[in-house]
């Protein structure tokens, strides 16, 4: 097979600790970027754009988000819907407030916001953890809605209670509004991502990760051999709420064009992205891109095999779809507590060593 290590030898120990230390892991990751940005974009439609890809891109931001606070940080949190809201809201009053500044900066902008709220909402955090927290986040989650359904000045005081992304552009592309085209919204989603997944990824394997997972281990063991536990907790949440923050901002100006919080950012949100990172993996950086293109593609395939081709009723078809997902949940969380991740990881590693008995 070529799926080996022998002869893939390193000089150095920046090249032993990389990312993809085997060779073709490294050519398949570059194979991937060459599809992602030089093949998709020219091919890509309206409809491919807006029931799988773009939708998969911001959940797993999203994802990556909530893994970086649940999976590598161990604080359960049931507010993303909310912490999206405040990205989605944050980015919608900067856009109308500042029309000359770029969107990809009141994209950024809107993540940091969000982060600082993150940060606001991370402090119980310090005094309960586990059920406790969860809890505690759900009440932000239910708080924040409540702030941008009753404030008015949040949505500029519309009648509809519904704000609208103004049509902007980048280079003299539209990215929002009307006029912006399947794959402008794409590349936008995708650069996004591939620079948060990178980052995630240099976070999570370098002093403050690693931080982040004493803390999940054993919180009192590693506050003994020095790891400040108010820092860190609250690390994960401003840096879990930057990426939601901007899966938000993406998700109302880019995706939707137009939100209402409580429809666009409520409690199903929350637990969708949480399922998203279970069923993908705990901890895991590929758990979260996974997670999140099986919840997406699910509905899709659904929809097109039972109500398409069988003639099912949608209805029907959609009830089955929250059967399947916590049918999943609950074999995942029994057979495979590491998700998807944990499966591939598997295979790779039968990979390595085939025709040889594992």
């Amino acid at each position: 097979m070529f799926y080996r290590e022998a002869g893939d030898f390193k000089s150095s120990y920046p090249g032993d600790s990389q990312t993809f230390p085997i060779r073709f892991d490294r050519m398949r990751y570059y194979a991937v970027l060459a599809v992602a940005f030089g093949i998709i974009p020219f091919v890509i439609n309206d409809y491919w754009a807006s029931a799988v890809i773009v939708p998969f891109l911001i959940y797993a931001i999203a994802a990556l988000g909530l893994n970086i606070l649940t999976g590598y940080c161990g604080q359960v949190s049931l507010g993303t819907g909310g912490f999206m809201a405040v990205g989605a809201y944050a980015c919608y009053k900067l856009m109308t407030a500042f029309p000359e500044v770029s969107i990809l900066i009141h994209i950024l902008i809107a993540g940091g916001i969000t982060a600082a709220v993150g940060v606001l909402f991370g402090l119980p955090s310090l005094r309960i953890k586990g059920f406790y927290l969860a809890v505690a986040t759900l009440a932000a989650q239910f708080f924040l809605v409540w702030l941008f359904n009753k404030v008015p000045w949040f949505y500029n005081y519309s009648a509809s209670g519904q704000i609208s992304a103004p049509e902007r552009t980048f280079l003299g592309v539209a990215l929002t509004g009307a006029n912006a085209s399947a794959p402008a919204k794409y590349l936008t989603c995708a650069i996004f991502l591939f620079a948060l997944a990178w980052l995630a990824r240099n976070l999570t394997r370098g002093t403050i990760g690693r931080k982040w997972m004493a803390i999940r281990d054993m919180d009192i063991a590693a506050e003994i051999i020095g790891v400040n536990p108010l820092t860190t907790k609250l690390s994960a949440f401003a840096v879990s709420s930057f990426f939601i923050g901007i899966s938000g901002a993406l998700f109302f100006a880019v995706y939707l064009g137009a939100a209402e919080v409580g429809e666009s950012f409520g409690i199903n949100k929350s637990f969708l992205v949480l399922f998203m990172i279970i069923i993908g993996g705990l901890g895991s950086i590929f758990g979260s891109l996974a997670g999140a293109a099986f919840l997406v593609l699910l509905p899709v395939f659904l929809k097109n095999v039972l109500v398409g081709m069988l003639g099912w009723p949608t209805d029907l078809a959609a009830h089955l779809e929250l059967m399947i997902v916590g049918a999943l949940i609950v074999i995942f969380l029994i057979a495979e507590p590491h998700g998807l991740n944990q499966l591939w990881r598997v295979t790779k590693e039968k990979l390595r060593l085939w025709p040889f008995p594992h």
